[in-house]
């Protein structure tokens, strides 16, 4: 049996598209590479042998102490990854970026074991810019991408089957009520549910029913009839499936699931993103058709308000979205990535 390790770390939009690959690699051997108190003790440890390793990512431009600390962590992460390859005999490395690719990528071409690195973004971050020369397949999920980045293969963002397969919604929601789900992603967004939570009762007058995944650091109490709110909602597919509109950041993960499932959206992204790729994501979105975007300092609860009162009483404007947000989906990007990782 072949052997795989899948390096993925931290956020949803780094473990999300690698599970969904995952999927399709149930003839291999899977291991995983993560870090400590990540998403990926939650989402993958129960099904995949989790390998940890103690390893920090870049915070700062300038240098410093810290920097140097970062470094030597990065070190002795490649010097573990390398003995980690030989002791598992993998065959083949996958990994979605984020710091933890770093000493994935190195220790792969130190040991002469191919590596498949896949960019979600449409603006690739600095680890995928600089490491992409020492990968064997370098997979993009944005045509844009690949201005930035040589040699390079567009198949679109993977998602997990669940959003290809019609699921049951274990919410009270009738056909006739508006659905409007708030994804603020994987970490959550005090900002965005904050600007959300004013919005509610006047959406739930028009007979709309809200679902907001608030994300485990909100720990703010609001209640009303029609709102429901959790940290995270493990069928996030079902969600989707059958909202009318998404009120959403842009992480690469999140706007696959949206395309996936149809789903329209108004797109708030997060104005801390590294080299603001949640604005650059939203764009392709936006220009296709598919959903308003707003920066974050340019919408207020009362514009939000007013914008999902008027798409919940313009059907035609919503059908239109719903079939712009379908056009940009691949819907067998898992598949390509998974034939691709064959292929080495």
């Amino acid at each position: 049996m072949k052997r795989l390790l899948i390096a993925a770390s931290g956020t949803g939009g780094h473990l999300f598209p690698a599970l969904a690959v995952a999927e399709y690699l149930g003839d291999y051997q899977i291991e995983w590479l993560g870090v400590a108190d990540r998403l990926e003790r939650s989402l993958v440890a129960n099904d995949y042998p989790l390998h940890i390793l103690k390893v920090q990512g870049f915070q700062s431009r300038k240098l410093s102490l810290s920097t140097f600390k970062v470094i030597l962590s990065q070190l002795q992460a490649i010097i573990k990854v390398k003995s980690l390859l030989a002791e598992l005999k993998i065959d083949v490395i996958f990994t979605t970026g984020g710091y933890i690719a770093a000493p994935a990528i190195l220790a792969g071409y130190w040991a002469g074991v191919p590596v498949v690195l896949h960019e979600s973004n449409s603006i690739p971050g600095k680890v995928t810019r600089f490491l992409s020369r020492f990968c064997r397949v370098t997979a993009i999920g944005f045509q844009q991408t690949a201005s930035y980045i040589k040699n390079t293969k567009l198949v679109g963002n993977p998602v997990r089957n669940s959003f290809l397969i019609p699921q049951s919604l274990d919410i009270p929601v009738t056909k006739e009520q508006f659905l409007i789900v708030v994804v603020g992603g994987s970490q959550g967004a005090i900002a965005l549910n904050n600007l959300v939570r004013a919005c509610v009762e006047d959406w739930v007058k028009y007979g709309a029913v809200i679902v907001h995944l608030i994300g485990a650091n909100d720990n703010i109490q609001f209640q009303t009839e029609g709102y429901y709110s959790f940290p995270f909602y493990s069928n996030m597919a079902s969600l989707l499936q059958r909202a009318d509109l998404a009120v959403s950041r842009s992480g690469s993960a999140t706007l696959a699931e949206l395309a996936a499932t149809s789903t329209p959206s108004i797109l708030i992204p997060f104005p801390f993103a590294a080299e603001d790729h949640q604005y650059y994501n939203a764009r392709a979105f936006e220009r296709a058709g598919a959903a308003f975007l707003y920066r974050q300092e340019q919408i207020t609860a009362e514009l939000l308000k007013q914008i999902v009162l008027d798409l919940i009483n313009d059907p035609e404007k919503l059908n239109q979205m719903k079939k712009a947000t379908a056009d940009l989906t691949v819907l067998d990007s898992a598949k390509q990535m998974a034939k691709i990782i064959r292929g080495l």
